[in-house]
């Protein structure tokens, strides 16, 4: 395995790509007891338009088939209990689907090697029949029913869906219960031999663990299967508008107090002067500055009324945009709106305020290399976003300045936006 330390932290990470395609990396740490297992496909909700493996011909498959794929992977041919499997082991499992990969994971210190050969046997042998593709739509046509009666949910479905146009991140990840319903066991083992080759998967393992055996292991196992590597897999690009597909929407829900958000569709391809993994940062850093938690904007909406809580600010990574949203809870949602906007006219900050905001993402990098869990999730997310380990994520924050943050500035437009706000019943 190739040795791969993470600078200005004590950190070593081994990597090795099988025969297969698979990608395998695995960060040591011996100083705690758990170790924490992810197993993730670089599918998610965003590939619904792809050729699928063999055939020459593009197909559109049902919203929300990545992640009823993921809840019937869980079904095993020989009726072993999954969930159970894993408690009767003292370790937890979960899997989750968002817009760009689907995860298996586990965590717990005991029966590492018996739990590390079933999540990868689970994982890779598909089980879907009529009927249990049928029960699941109940399954998840109660689930999609649950978010729907959570404002905060329905406040940022609805708003990434009225940003966009023909993107497909526009779209819940669950689905809707018309597209669940057109789902067959034929389009999940279509979805299933394209994207879980392991030639488009990354298993990433931290805490505990000897690298030298754990290698072997998966090896062994990846071996059995006698896959060779598969060829890219052709997925569907979207000509995406810069302006917005719906300017406002209103809704009706169970809330006391209005929740309102604002999001700004920002086309980053002009960007060329920072790199693309680099403005998404600025953008987060840019807006927690002028509207976040310790900002003098948003004590100010809170000491007159305005708002009642935080101001949370989110990016939204959609190719060659960013959806920078804006939420929070108001008595006068409209007014927010207003003044945000108003505010957002002068987006100067100065070089003290970029030096402490770095300073506050540097602390965080250095509390995430030990913990396992983030250590973890770093490298995955890395992988599955980049089809790259950066090992240098504090160099390359002390790197941030405020000429570069200026050219972002300089180069935004915040003209394309778009409104929502979830009010009480009426």
């Amino acid at each position: 395995m190739k040795k791969i330390p993470l600078s200005k932290v004590d950190v070593d990470v081994f990597y090795e790509k099988l025969d297969n395609g698979l990608e395998v990396y695995i960060s040591p740490k011996n100083n705690v007891n758990n170790i924490y297992v992810t197993y993730s496909t670089k599918y998610g909700s965003n590939q619904n338009d792809f050729v699928p493996i063999g055939k020459n011909k593009m197909i559109t498959v049902p919203l929300g088939i990545a992640h009823f794929l993921e809840h019937q992977l869980f079904n095993q041919e020989d009726g072993t209990d999954v969930m159970t499997f894993f408690s009767e082991r003292g370790t937890d499992v979960n899997a989750n689907t968002n817009k760009i990969k689907t995860t298996y994971l586990f965590s717990g210190p005991d029966f590492f090697e018996e739990n590390l050969k079933f999540l990868l046997e689970y994982v890779e042998k598909p089980y879907f029949t009529d009927d249990s593709v049928q029960k699941e739509k109940g399954i998840i046509e109660q689930e999609i029913k649950m978010y729907q009666d959570k404002p905060f949910t329905r406040l940022y479905e609805g708003i990434t869906y009225n940003a966009f146009h023909k993107h497909p991140i526009k779209y819940p990840v669950i689905g809707t219960i018309e597209s669940i319903n057109k789902i067959t066991k034929e389009d999940l083992y279509t979805c299933y031999n394209t994207f879980y080759h392991p030639s488009n998967m990354v298993l990433v393992i931290t805490g505990n663990v000897d690298c030298e055996k754990t290698i072997e292991i998966i090896k062994e196992h990846e071996n059995k299967r006698n896959l060779e590597k598969a060829k890219p897999i052709k997925l569907e690009t979207y000509n995406e508008e810069d302006t917005v597909a719906k300017k406002s929407e209103e809704i009706n829900l169970n809330v006391t107090i209005p929740k309102v958000a604002i999001a700004f569709k920002i086309n980053v391809e002009k960007l060329k002067k920072v790199p693309k993994t680099e403005i998404t940062t600025y953008l987060q850093m840019l807006f927690s500055l002028k509207l976040g938690v310790t900002s003098e904007f948003g004590e100010k909406l809170k000491e007159e009324r305005i708002i009642t809580t935080s101001i949370d600010s989110y990016v939204l990574d959609a190719d060659k945009h960013a959806l920078v949203i804006v939420a929070t809870e108001s008595k006068e949602p409209k007014e927010f709106i207003k003044r945000v906007k108003k505010y957002l006219v002068d987006l100067t900050i100065t070089e003290e305020e970029l030096e402490r905001r770095k300073k506050a993402y540097i602390s965080e990098a250095l509390f995430a290399s030990d913990r396992i869990i983030r250590i973890n999730h770093k490298i995955m997310n890395n992988v599955v976003k980049y089809n790259k380990l950066f090992t240098n994520d504090i160099e390359i924050i002390e790197s941030y300045n405020i000429d570069k943050m200026n050219y972002i500035i300089k180069n935004i437009n915040l003209d394309n936006y778009t409104n929502y706000i979830v009010n009480p019943l009426k």
